[in-house]
């Protein structure tokens, strides 16, 4: 590589020392990474370090990592024929002393912990890492889509990026075809751009093509009020009350929780329901969008044993089997699952528990591994990320026009796929302390998120005697005015003519396109209280 064509990106000497060195301008003046300075790979217990071949290729016990510069990001492609492939790790020698803050990501949803931090060298940063040295900030990341399960690390004298090649708990075998890992991309900020603008811009580099919805998404959801004791008579009740702040030319969704299914078989309803094609006519009739949750993974306790994901911790409740996400049959029954909703005429499915289903693990669990070692799929020759990415598209054909909320999936392997995400864990109808870390955090931190991966819902509010009105009409005006998408769980006793007259004027800035809010405090507050929403300064209490 020439040294001419590295790119300078600030007159602070700070800025050039630093990505001189790691990254440069293509012809087009795009920025890419420069090729690794070592590459190594897990095969049994430990790794290996790969021999240089060139500058774009790595070797050894029979395992190939070339890398390859498209126009605007650096393709990983890697070749196993003769082994059970864990991972492989490479690594850019880079001093990174001088920054301070580092964000990073998560998984799948995220769990109230997201913040600007000190750089530690132990941290796994889910997909794409942010640094800032309190004037610039420089994103590393992996486009989204990709087939294997990446993070990144910052330590003192090096990036390192680490892609996960498991199949379940053990290796992948990946016989005589070429894996396309990942796409590596990078950026930096331009002009002024502060932190979250330049974060913005970098998650619309990892996905350049979002799949969003038509207008903006609004309604209601009973789960946190009902916790799945919800009914055919319960659901008409909620959404005649809540139908009457519907906004003319685009309608609220009412999404029916969990509380409606057999509980070994989302094809069916139990008898709290009369019928869920019926059910779906009533809420249209009301002047709502009728949604539906499920659960995809949940086998049926007739399930035969050779369709079923091994017993694991977390996995092995005999009254919940699961159902291998690689078994063609499984896809299937997924698939017809899926086209039943929408045959029923349902407009918007919400389905969950995926992640937690395949590798019996939360996000927040994931800091060493991803699942209980010594299992693997039936289908052991696709990783982890390519078996998910498989599924996610499964449900995406069925559901045809269909909105898709994910909840509790793979953040980078959603998008492009669902129209809508669950970016962070549940919200509460019970604790306003539980909404605090989980809500405001995710809302804080992942809205760069939103309409640049998916439309990215930040949960309910749910309006119960047990959580204070005052702090959950902020959360309220927080969501309406944020440009994602607003649900609202209202229990019906506690609805007064003040909740309504708020849900009213939510549900009217809501249903119109808005800029995405930004935080202004979040460099320094994990929960920011200071936000710019719709081009006005709004300070929030949360405490």
């Amino acid at each position: 590589m020439q040294r001419r064509n590295f790119i300078k990106l600030s007159a602070t000497a700070m800025a050039v020392t630093l990505y001189s060195r790691l990254t440069y301008a293509n012809a087009n003046n795009e920025q890419l990474i420069n090729n690794p300075d070592e590459a190594w790979a897990l095969t049994g217990g430990d790794w290996v370090r790969l021999t240089a071949a060139n500058g774009s290729a790595f070797s050894g016990n029979g395992i190939n990592v070339s890398l390859k510069n498209s126009k605007n990001g650096q393709a990983i492609l890697v070749q196993a024929p003769s082994t059970e492939l864990r991972g492989i790790r490479l690594v850019w020698k880079y001093q990174n002393q001088k920054y301070s803050k580092m964000l990073g990501d998560h998984w799948e949803r995220s769990y109230g912990d997201l913040a600007w931090k000190t750089p530690e060298s132990n941290v796994k940063n889910p997909w794409y890492v942010m640094l800032y040295d309190g004037k610039q900030t420089a994103g590393f990341g992996v486009k989204t889509g990709c087939n294997t399960m990446c993070w990144w690390q910052v330590k003192p004298d090096n990036i390192e990026l680490t892609l996960d090649t498991h199949s379940g708990g053990e290796g992948v075998k990946l016989g005589d075809r070429t894996l396309h890992a990942a796409d590596v991309v990078t950026t930096i900020s331009k002009g002024n751009e502060n932190a979250f603008a330049t974060t913005t811009r970098f998650c619309k580099m990892m996905c350049e093509k979002p799949l969003l919805p038509k207008q903006p998404v609004y309604g209601i959801n009973d789960w946190y009020y009902a916790y799945g004791n919800n009914s055919q008579k319960s659901i008409n009740e909620i959404t005649k009350i809540m139908a009457e702040f519907a906004v003319s030319g685009n309608k609220p969704f009412s999404v029916i929780d969990d509380g409606w299914e057999l509980p070994d078989d989302f094809s069916k309803h139990n008898d709290k329901f009369e019928d869920m094609a019926k059910m779906a006519a009533e809420v249209k009739a009301l002047g709502m969008r009728p949604g539906l949750w499920t659960r995809p993974l949940i086998a049926r306790l007739d399930t035969a044993k050779n369709r079923l994901a091994p017993s694991i911790d977390g996995r092995n409740d005999p009254k919940t089997p699961i159902l291998d996400p690689s078994v063609p049959e499984n896809i299937e029954q997924i698939k017809h699952n899926i086209s039943l909703y929408k045959q029923w005429g349902y407009e918007m499915v919400k389905h969950d528990y995926t992640t937690w289903d395949i590798f019996g693990k939360w996000g927040m669990q994931m800091t060493t591994d991803f699942t209980q070692p010594g299992w693997h799929f039936y289908d052991q020759t696709k990783t982890n990320a390519e078996i998910i990415l498989n599924m996610y598209g499964a449900i995406r054909q069925a559901a045809g026009s269909m909105y898709l909320i994910g909840c509790n999936t793979l953040s980078h392997l959603s998008a492009g796929v669902f129209e809508l995400n669950r970016i962070g864990d549940d919200t509460s109808g019970k604790e306003w302390a539980r909404t605090k870390k989980m809500g405001v955090n995710t809302l804080g931190f992942r809205l760069t998120q939103n309409n640049t991966f998916y439309a990215a819902d930040g949960d309910c509010v749910g309006i119960t005697k047990d959580v204070p009105w005052d702090k959950n009409k902020q959360w309220l005006q927080l969501l309406a005015q944020s440009g994602s998408p607003l649900f609202v769980s209202a229990d019906p006793a506690v609805l007064g003519a003040e909740q309504k007259a708020a849900i009213k004027q939510a549900f009217a800035q809501a249903a119109k396109v808005q800029p995405t809010g930004e935080p202004l405090d979040w460099l320094t507050n994990q929960w920011p209280a200071k936000w710019k929403l719709d081009g006005q300064v709004t300070t929030f209490n949360w405490d």
